[in-house]
């Protein structure tokens, strides 16, 4: 299994998280079910923080990155443990202001922005919105004009970078909807245009390279590359950044293919990237900007766990075992999307030995509807309890209705004891939207 210390065997030979049995949250709460470690969410937190805090003089802020995962109870954990958010649509900012989550700490991202919601991220009073499009600069330029106030910006940059991680989560390469390009000089002109806007503050500049990258020089490479941007901006147009947004994408522990990464991995990861940022500062003669950071997958990736009924058991010899789970693509389909591997424990027989390899397929009328295809496991009986670990980002994030199914409630576990944080749905749920026209009735 992974490193986390609140994912345990206890003494039935039953899954623990954070605590609680997982048989116990599968007999109160049901099946499929997302639970997640709020323990494990605070530490990973507070190793953005910390680092910021004594690594760089406080002179920074760590963003939770959304979009890994979002509901209120994530805002205000957040809130409580000091660290703004980034939100990447209309939704996500209203989820974090119902939350009570201060939106001078909040980032607003996107690659196409619509016009509400620029226009809510501009009442709100978000503290930067990070501009993608030339059209988008206008846009915020318009409606700050109308409301008599000037906008805080960042500007995204493609630096160039490419990261050694699935295509479809690169975002810094060449070939990118993402950003300005660097090499094109797409970015200086970016940036010349928006300092000519009245209404826009630029503050600085944001880059993200891409997800699930364990190599820690490409963190080291990125930073250089964006000091060398800032620079040249200053060079060029006098202009002094003031803030730099570093973005995310810190790797997490999925299955056997990953390494296993402790908080003092990723502490590691961050002091070189500090150090990188000195040492360039220095040596262009910079003011040592302030530094954000967008961790969400390593918040929340490893504190996440998926809970599963096994249902029928289907054996096609010499080719494959099926186990069907009550779950699948709907509340799952990084499998389907990026062939993501993962790695599953029998919760109620955690202790057992694991005798073969099996696929795990999910309820949807759908033959590619797969949570895996090589999983190693105790041989399973209909009735099992089976977890899918590292579950925590872009699960229930990216879940869907697909065949009316429904998305699986989450619970959160503090010290043995779970609650829900996002609500079963009903079939109610499903057509409270629906409207036959009169003339079908």
């Amino acid at each position: 299994m992974n490193t986390r210390e609140t994912l345990k065997i206890n003494a039935r030979g039953h899954l623990e998280i954070g605590g609680a049995d997982a048989c116990e949250l599968a007999r109160r709460f049901g099946t499929p079910l997302y639970v997640f470690d709020e323990k494990h969410i605070r530490d990973m937190m507070a190793v953005y923080r910390d680092a910021i805090e004594e690594e760089y003089g406080g002179r920074g802020l760590v963003l939770y990155a959304s979009k890994a995962f979002s509901c209120e109870a994530i805002y205000a954990i957040a809130k409580s443990e000091r660290i703004g958010v980034d939100v990447v649509s209309g939704g996500e900012l209203f989820t974090a202001l119902e939350a009570g989550f201060p939106a001078e700490k909040i980032y607003m991202h996107g690659n196409n922005k619509l016009p509400y919601e620029i226009a809510e991220a501009l009442d709100a009073r978000v503290g930067r919105i990070v501009i993608d499009a030339l059209s988008e600069a206008d846009l915020i330029e318009e409606e700050a004009e109308k409301r008599g106030v000037v906008q805080g910006v960042l500007l995204r940059i493609n630096p160039g970078v490419e990261a050694h991680t699935h295509a479809y989560v690169q975002t810094a390469t060449p070939d990118s909807k993402f950003g300005f390009s660097v090499e094109s000089g797409a970015a200086e002109a970016a940036a010349s245009y928006v300092l000519s806007k009245r209404h826009l503050k630029l503050y600085g500049f944001h880059c993200h390279i891409g997800s699930q990258i364990f190599e820690k020089q490409s963190f080291v490479i990125v930073a250089e590359k964006c000091l060398k941007f800032i620079a040249a901006m200053r060079e060029k147009f006098g202009f002094e950044t003031e803030e730099l947004d570093l973005g995310g994408g810190f790797g997490i522990w999925y299955s056997e293919e990953d390494p296993k990464i402790s908080a003092s991995d990723y502490r590691g990861y961050l002091d070189a990237l500090f150090r990188a940022v000195k040492k360039a500062c220095g040596g262009y003669g910079l003011k040592e900007p302030f530094i954000l950071l967008e961790p969400g997958r390593s918040i929340v990736g490893e504190a996440g766990v998926t809970l599963y009924t096994v249902g029928a058991i289907k054996e096609i010899p010499g080719v494959r075992k099926y186990l069907a789970v009550d779950g699948g693509m709907f509340d799952n389909p990084r499998f389907c999307l990026y062939g993501s591997k993962y790695t599953a424990v029998l919760a109620n027989r955690a202790a057992e030995k694991a005798e073969e390899i099996v696929a795990v397929a999910g309820k949807c009328c759908e033959s590619g509807d797969l949570i895996g295809t090589a999983f190693n496991l105790p041989r399973a009986k209909t009735g099992d309890l089976l977890a899918v670990l590292s579950t925590g980002a872009y699960n229930y994030s990216m879940a869907s209705n697909y065949n009316r199914n429904l998305i699986p409630p989450a619970v959160l576990v503090r010290g043995g004891e779970a609650s829900y944080i996002v609500r079963p749905q009903s079939y109610r749920d499903l057509v409270r939207n629906d409207v036959i026209p009169d003339y079908l009735k």
